[in-house]
């Protein structure tokens, strides 16, 4: 699969430096997955992932400190990061209702 927007990544290490061994592993993982659906996606990449509606994927990442959410394409392969927030602000985005707008 192929990673369209690093940018979130790198803001996010930037900021919270502990995370960046854990994404690190998560993109190697994605760019060396080819999946057709969620079951596929489960087995490449971690069985800690969740479809939340309108093809967004949220990831939990290093120790489930981490919220990754991605936009995934399984027919073009195509992986857009939308966010990555601590475990605190995803969950203040999943009360809120705002987590598909971010």
């Amino acid at each position: 699969m192929r990673i369209i927007s690093m940018p979130p990544i790198y803001t996010f290490e930037a900021k919270h430096p502990i995370s960046a061994p854990s994404l690190n592993d998560w993109c190697r993982k994605i760019r060396n997955a080819n999946c057709r659906n969620l079951n596929d996606l489960k087995n490449a990449i971690s069985g800690s992932v969740e479809y939340v509606g309108a093809d967004l994927y949220v990831f939990n990442i290093g120790g489930n400190n981490f919220r990754l959410v991605a936009g995934i394409h399984f027919n073009t392969q195509l992986v857009y990061i939308r966010a990555i927030l601590t475990h605190a602000e995803y969950d203040a985005h999943n009360k809120n209702g705002t987590l598909l707008h971010l």
